[in-house]
């Protein structure tokens, strides 16, 4: 009889332990991991797993029990037909929340997979189509390709008061996106628009292009792609004594660039991020300072999107009580979100309705932040 009362006690007992235990949620993050742009995954990633150590150090709670967070990444080598695979990966592992992907030739088609899974995401990727999808649960968490090729073009008319510049881009959907705005706005803002090169992102070997363009005098070439090729391109300017200033995006406003052009890369390059100095944000330099300790680094372009965007499913998580990715979404698209670069809160295509735009040079290699604009 005693044996029975033990055992049905130990019943009682293991079963509140499973209740006890906590409930596990998934943050995938899909990016370049290999390849040249693997810097920028890494760092990304990072962003994603400072806030994951952060929130199990401190556990939020939701519906009586205590969240513990793990990171799931995939590799999508910045390549469409691999970030989808890496999609299917993170969806067949029941990820209901990503942060990613990175590339905007990666999210739009990776996009579709997870919308159709139910799945959350918040990526940079700036293709103004990625949100012209009508994706409810998408959101970009930086500013899109036409406020950064557009601010970029203001910033070269009204500040550098250039008058003649040219555009090379890579073909991807983000180096077409952004140079295609740069040159719409260029030509709004009065200045002419001589010459349109293309380019991969695979090349190494500008020289054809960059000396046809030296032909036409222009005083800037706005470069559409990303610094594994921005960098060799300020190089060879440097070698045809071509004097004009490189322009870009994001993309090349990383220290990478520094690191791979080396004294080519100087105040010469100018490129426009999405967000605010993180310097001057309220929070940014503690961001900064925890980053560094923990990664041995400093933060790049977008760790602190990707903290904000995986602090940003949290808190939506604890303020609806629930998982459920519908309710956490629409709770992001109702709501605000006050993060390291900002406030984010998203207008009803999952854009942000306020991105400021910072502009940049560089200085010993590292991206030195300008003005907002």
């Amino acid at each position: 009889m005693k044996l029975k009362h033990i055992a049905a006690a130990l019943a009682l007992l293991g079963a509140a332990g499973v209740q006890a235990q906590d409930t596990v949620v998934k943050i995938g993050h899909s990016g370049p991991l290999s390849g040249a742009q693997a810097f920028s995954g890494k760092d990304n990633e990072n962003g994603v797993r400072l806030a994951v150590e952060e929130l199990n150090a401190k556990p939020i709670t939701v519906a009586g029990k205590k969240l513990k967070f793990e990171l799931q990444s995939e590799d999508d080598q910045g390549d469409p037909k691999a970030g989808v695979a890496a999609a299917q990966k993170l969806i067949d592992q029941g990820v209901k929340y990503v942060v990613g992907p990175y590339n905007s030739g990666v999210a739009i088609p990776a996009s579709r997979a997870y919308n159709d899974a139910g799945v959350l995401i918040a990526s940079v990727a700036t293709n103004p189509k990625l949100t012209q999808q009508g994706y409810k649960g998408l959101f970009r968490v930086n500013a899109s390709d036409s406020q950064l090729g557009t601010k970029m073009a203001l910033y070269a008319a009204n500040e550098l008061k250039l008058k003649t510049v040219a555009v090379i881009d890579d073909r991807t959907a983000f180096g077409q996106g952004v140079a295609e705005e740069f040159k719409k706005q260029a030509k709004a803002a009065g200045m002419t628009v001589a010459g349109h090169e293309f380019t991969t992102d695979k090349a190494f070997d500008f020289t054809s292009i960059l000396t046809k363009l030296k032909n036409k005098k222009v005083e800037a070439i706005f470069f559409g792609g990303y610094a594994p090729q921005g960098a060799p391109m300020a190089r060879q300017m440097k070698q045809l004594g071509i004097n004009a200033k490189l322009l870009g995006g994001d993309t090349i406003c990383t220290a990478e660039m520094g690191k791979l052009g080396g004294d080519a890369v100087g105040e010469n390059v100018l490129c426009s991020q999405g967000g605010a100095i993180l310097d001057k944000a309220a929070s940014g330099p503690a961001f900064k300072a925890k980053f560094k300790a923990r990664f041995k680094q400093e933060p790049d372009v977008y760790a602190a999107a990707y903290y904000d965007a995986t602090m940003m499913y949290a808190q939506a998580m604890q303020k609806t009580n629930s998982l459920d990715p519908q309710k956490v979404g629409a709770a992001i698209s109702a709501g605000a979100y006050k993060g390291v670069t900002g406030t984010y809160s998203f207008d009803e295509h999952g854009d942000m309705k306020q991105s400021p735009v910072t502009i940049f040079n560089f200085k010993g290699g590292q991206p030195v932040p300008l003005t907002t604009y």
